[in-house]
């Protein structure tokens, strides 16, 4: 009876994704050992080796698949027994062995013909092993999702030749679909892992030292010392300090972990509610995501995706990036004139001149980004580049001073952040080689077209339930590839430029992380919160949701990608950023003064016809909204005058 209730929740907790191991004696040394072994060699393989890229790519995965069994448990509901660790080493050194064999023959496996030169029984034994490891590790970093994604992909590029109409592919053997996932660039071998095991490694590495150097502490402070004394200076702090730190680590989540336990509290005393407090957490660390330089992997993605230079992507992002920090700062400063939240007294909390004078030189190793990108320097290099400014900057302060230990810190801890990603990059591949490999890419412009009869508009909403789809439950990386590599092609048949339909694609990749059921980032602030998940994702939902419509503004109107005139992309960025704001105040209820529901419609209705590309649109706006606040002015001062009469009479 009780092997029979192990084994129960051993199945049971395959469903769900493992928990981070508290490591510590020799196990905590290992590991280390490890996350620095591949931090150097990352450093070492982008700059000075040239090797072949699956000898660069299988040596990446092999680490990451040894550092995965080794932190991340089976299933966050099991505790962990001897049976479980002895599991848990023989994988690890089963991932070792795969790796080797890849290293090995890697130039063999670049140069072969897929599909043509014959596997070896070597190659399917360790084809299989890598598959089977590749799942398992994706499976307890990222959870069930994006492992059903990958069997359904699997099992249609097995079966599918049984299927008829558009649906229906070659029949190909299981040592066909093998050969695709492990063997050739479609699939483990992709694009999404190349990224992943190069300046996508190297920009997470970067974080890395960047927070261990004070960096994290220095955005802090300077975010209390701009937005703490305005009226709900708490929520501006957290949206100011998200941003910032979001744009370096790329992850809503691994963001809304470590600004959350200092944000939402500070929120909650202030008078926000615990709901409130965890949605607006939630939203400025999805929205670092958006914001240039740094952008987090997704960036990176895209540019190897399309080919388009970081450099255009950066710039093309920028103005979307502010506009949704325009939206956000509105929502919550409507919000506490509404309730009424006092400011915090000027003596209190730290001065804005005062932080810079002590941390100024933090913010050099960004401007170093920066100016390296858009000098056209490789990512790879800027990012090592910047890492490298960061260490000379700490020797200069005896409080941040970055020695020998903290830089073996730094490497560990890049490491250790780079599991999820790299492990959600290379199960994309699978689902990936699926698509290629029986045309089903193709086959899905002509369905997604055929839905929607070629409208551009009905795409687009279809196309973005599809990105918050895939990206339930998983990292902004993977759901980004998936959905470029399906839906990307349609948004370009239709005209839309490749720069902007990949970004509509990073937005909505993205934005899934504060989207219900699967909110991940709005569930970790619920967390930190105490409150329920769901409705702080619903709270996220409307406070973003400048993030669910700036996607379709950039789309119908380029100026906010930077295609225009100075006065054009001006005026566009100006008539935008007007229109966010009244929405914000019809959402919050709050304009001169509070409203009821018929003006928080009309406010809502004038934000619209602001942000619609059209000046006669725009027109309507503008006299609507000095309409309603005229209205309220008059009302206002209707009432002071009888408050002031009753009280002389």
């Amino acid at each position: 009876m009780i092997m029979f209730e192990q084994i129960k929740q051993n199945v049971l907790g395959f469903f769900t994704e493992g928990k981070p191991r508290v490591l510590s004696g020799w196990k905590q040394s290992l590991f280390v050992a490890i996350g620095c072994a591949l931090s150097i060699y990352q450093v070492w393989a982008l700059l000075f080796a040239k090797l072949d890229p699956i000898h660069q790519m299988a040596t990446h995965l092999t680490f990451i698949l040894m550092l995965t069994f080794f932190h991340v448990s089976y299933s966050k509901h099991i505790a962990g027994t001897k049976v479980h660790a002895g599991i848990d080493a023989f994988l690890i050194g089963l991932s070792a062995v795969a790796g080797l064999y890849f290293v090995i023959h890697s130039d063999r496996i670049a140069t072969r013909a897929v599909g043509v030169d014959a596997l070896t029984e070597l190659d399917i034994i360790f084809g299989v092993i890598l598959v089977a490891l590749v799942i398992e590790a994706a499976r307890r970093t990222i959870g069930f999702s994006i492992i059903i994604i990958a069997f359904i992909g699997t099992a249609y590029a097995l079966f599918g030749h049984v299927l008829d109409g558009v649906w229906h592919h070659y029949e190909m053997t299981p040592i066909d679909v093998l050969d695709q996932l492990v063997f050739s660039f479609n699939g483990i071998w992709g694009s999404p892992i190349a990224v992943a095991s190069s300046f996508v490694f190297i920009f997470v590495l970067f974080g890395a030292f960047f927070q261990n150097s004070g960096a994290g502490e220095f955005f802090f402070r300077l975010s209390v010392a701009i937005a703490g004394r305005s009226r709900g200076g708490a929520t501006k702090i957290a949206i100011i300090a998200s941003s910032l730190f979001a744009t370096i680590s790329g992850s809503p989540t691994a963001n809304v972990v470590t600004t959350g336990p200092f944000t939402i509290p500070m929120a909650k005393r202030l008078g926000y509610s615990s709901r409130f407090a965890a949605a607006i957490e939630a939203c400025a660390s999805m929205g670092g995501s958006l914001l240039p330089p740094i952008m987090g992997s997704s960036a990176f993605l895209m540019v190897a995706v399309t080919g388009i230079p970081y450099k255009s992507v950066a710039i093309a992002a920028l103005l979307p990036g502010i506009l949704f920090y325009i939206s956000l700062l509105s929502i919550v400063h409507f919000k506490a004139l509404r309730t009424g939240l006092p400011r915090t007294e000027a003596k209190k909390g730290p001065q804005l001149g005062g932080v810079l004078k002590e941390g100024w030189y933090h913010l050099i190793p960004i401007v170093v980004l920066v100016t390296l990108l858009y000098k056209g320097y490789s990512l790879s290099r800027t990012g090592v580049y910047g890492i490298l400014t960061v260490i000379v900057l700490s020797w200069f302060t005896k409080k941040h001073k970055m020695g020998l230990k903290k830089i073996i810190q730094a490497l560990s801890k890049g490491a250790k952040s780079a599991i999820p990603i790299s492990t959600a990059c290379a199960v994309a591949g699978i689902v990936i080689a699926s698509i290629m490999s029986t045309g089903l890419g193709g086959k899905l412009n002509s369905i997604i077209l055929n839905i929607t009869s070629g409208h551009l508009f009905p795409t687009l909403i279809l196309i973005m339930i599809m990105c918050i789809i895939l990206g339930m439950g998983m990292p902004v990386a993977a759901a980004y590839v998936l959905t470029a590599m399906l839906a990307g092609p349609v948004l370009i048949e239709l005209g839309i430029s490749p720069l902007a339909a990949h970004l509509f694609i990073v937005y909505f990749s993205i934005v899934s992380a504060i989207t219900p059921p699967v909110a991940v980032a709005a569930f970790a602030a619920a967390g930190i919160a105490k409150t329920n998940p769901t409705r702080v994702g619903i709270e996220a939902v409307m406070l973003g949701s400048a993030s669910y419509i700036i996607p379709f503004i950039f789309i119908y109107n380029p100026l906010l990608l930077m295609k225009g005139t100075l006065i054009e992309i001006t005026y566009g960025f100006l008539s935008t950023s007007i229109g966010l704001v009244l929405l914000g105040s019809g959402l919050m209820g709050y304009y001169y003064r509070k409203t009821g529901a018929i003006m928080r419609i009309f406010l809502i209705l004038s934000g619209i016809s602001l942000m619609y590309p059209n000046v006669f649109m725009n027109l309507i706006g503008v006299v609507l909204a000095l309409s309603l606040l005229i209205m309220q002015k008059v009302q206002h001062m209707e009432e002071s005058t009888a408050e002031s009469m009753e009280s002389n009479g």
